[in-house]
C-alpha cells in the first residue's frame, strides 16, 4: 500500500488532532523531546509532517501531503484548491467585525479602515458589500489598532470575547464558523479514495 502523508499545523490544533490518531492503527511514533519533523505510524503507511497552519493548505493543494489538520481560518485566508471534508469539531471559535458599540459598518463614499491578520479573507468579505476599505495587516494584538486609532475596525477570530471586552470593543458583526478541519488533495483524493475515507471514518469516530 502507498504510504500517505498527513501535514498537522504545528501547536495547539495540531497536538490535539494528533490525539484523535491514539490507539488506531494510525497512532504516531515520536520520540519525546525530538527535532524531527517527519514521524511515521507503527507500520510506516502514514508519514507525519509538521508545519506552520498557513503552510499545510499549500502542502496540501500541491500534492506534498495528501492530507493536513489545519483550522478553517487558515482554509479562508489561503483559499487553496483543496477539499474540505470533515470538521474535526475542536477549536471552535469564529471570525467577527469588531470595533466599539453602536459603531456603523456603512460609510458611504468613505474608507472604513480594518485591521487584521487575515487580508485576503477581509478582502473576500467586504468586495461585494460596495464599502470602500483599507486593509491594515497586522500579527497580533489586533484589539490595540482601533484604540490607537490605527483601524476603525478589526476582522478576529474570537472564542469567548473576553480580550475583546477587556479592550472596550464589541462584536458588530459574526461572520464564518472556525473549526479544525482535515483537508485533502484532489489528486489523492481521487488516487488514494478508499484509505483516505477510511482515515476520514476514523477521526470522525473519534472527534
Amino acid at each position: 500500500m502507498e504510504t500517505l502523508t498527513i501535514a498537522i499545523a504545528k501547536g495547539r490544533l495540531g497536538k490535539k488532532g494528533l490525539k484523535l490518531f491514539e490507539e488506531t492503527e494510525y497512532a504516531i511514533e515520536m520520540e519525546e523531546d525530538s527535532r524531527k519533523l517527519i514521524f511515521n505510524n507503527a507500520n510506516k503507511t502514514i508519514n507525519f509532517i509538521f508545519v506552520k497552519p498557513c503552510d499545510v493548505v499549500t502542502y496540501v493543494e500541491k500534492g506534498v501531503a495528501d492530507m493536513g489538520i489545519v483550522g478553517r481560518d487558515t482554509i479562508l485566508e489561503e483559499n487553496k484548491d483543496i477539499y474540505e471534508v470533515l470538521d474535526l469539531k475542536y477549536g471552535k471559535c469564529k471570525f467577527v467585525v469588531a470595533g466599539f458599540e453602536n459603531q456603523d459598518l456603512v460609510k458611504k463614499n468613505e474608507v472604513l479602515k480594518i485591521a487584521t491578520k487575515y487580508p485576503s479573507y477581509v478582502y473576500s468579505i467586504f468586495e461585494d458589500r460596495g464599502q470602500k476599505i483599507e486593509i491594515i495587516k497586522l500579527g497580533g494584538a489586533i484589539e490595540l489598532a482601533p484604540l490607537m486609532g490605527l483601524s476603525e475596525v478589526i476582522v478576529d477570530i474570537v472564542e469567548t470575547g473576553t480580550t475583546l471586552k477587556d479592550n472596550g470593543l464589541v462584536v458588530l458583526e459574526e461572520l464564518d464558523p472556525i473549526s479544525a478541519r482535515l483537508i485533502v488533495n484532489k489528486v489523492s483524493y481521487r488516487f488514494n479514495y478508499e484509505e483516505i475515507q477510511k482515515i476520514e471514518k476514523v477521526l470522525g469516530e473519534r472527534r
